[in-house]
């Protein structure tokens, strides 16, 4: 059992695709009443993703076209993370990679050795080739994960927190998975800011156990403000 302050998560065990045993979570206390500090982070979660929608709308419309007309498939993929007190949600971005995706991934991890290792140690590939051409250029300038907002705004995520993980990620994160999973998710965070795919995997999860325990309205500003030149100089994006 796995206890954090926001509550209560169990952890039950269960088999994965590939015969690996892995967690998953489930919440089974009341959220405590949030704090002035998270009241004002949830406004400003909520007046900025309006505001970013509403001025990038023309562009988010022309990539939703574009996302569709490469391979008739669907616009928006949803993937599902694990989410503040061990939730489950889906996680929206704009499709980047091909419609069989999933297949093409076992496929590849049934095959080849290297990429297998790389995908168990930090779950990315850097030459991926589930990633289409468009989707690369979506990922490059992190467009892909402006539907997240959406996720903002529903209350699944914050604009500034720990990346959400998959199932298979809380292993990984070992007792820490308490901090994590004491705060929202976030479109961005320390671990974006510092580079992204170029942090290892460990360093990250130190990254998000630093944040969740220094959480508050003046590193939300800050990481908000790094995340500007970050994302324009691509830093870590593959």
């Amino acid at each position: 059992m796995l206890h954090v302050d926001a509550g209560v998560l169990k952890a039950d065990k269960v088999t994965d695709a590939q015969g690996i045993s892995v967690q998953t979570v489930r919440h089974e206390t009341a959220v405590p009443q949030a704090t002035v500090s998270e009241r004002i982070i949830r406004l400003l979660d909520i007046f900025i993703s309006l505001a970013v929608l509403i001025f990038f709308f023309p562009v988010l419309a022309v990539v939703a076209v574009a996302v569709k007309l490469q391979d008739n498939g669907p616009i928006f993929f949803g993937h599902t993370r694990i989410g503040c007190h061990g939730q489950e949600f889906k996680c929206f971005k704009f499709r980047s990679m091909l419609v069989d995706a999933e297949a093409r991934l076992q496929r590849l991890l049934e095959t080849d050795a290297q990429a297998r290792a790389e995908w168990a140690q930090d779950h990315k590939l850097k030459n991926d080739p589930r990633i289409t051409a468009f989707g690369l250029l979506l990922r490059k300038t992190s467009i892909d994960e402006f539907p997240q907002l959406w996720n903002v705004l529903k209350g699944d995520m914050s604009l500034v927190g720990p990346r959400p993980i998959v199932r298979t990620e809380i292993r990984k994160y070992g007792k820490s998975f308490r901090q994590y999973a004491s705060v929202r998710p976030g479109l961005t965070g320390l671990w974006q800011v510092a580079g992204r795919n170029d942090v290892s995997y460990t360093r990250r999860v130190a990254m998000d156990r630093l944040f969740s325990r220094r959480k508050s309205v003046s590193l939300y500003l800050y990481i908000l403000f790094m995340t500007v030149p970050a994302v324009l100089m691509q830093r870590g994006s593959y």
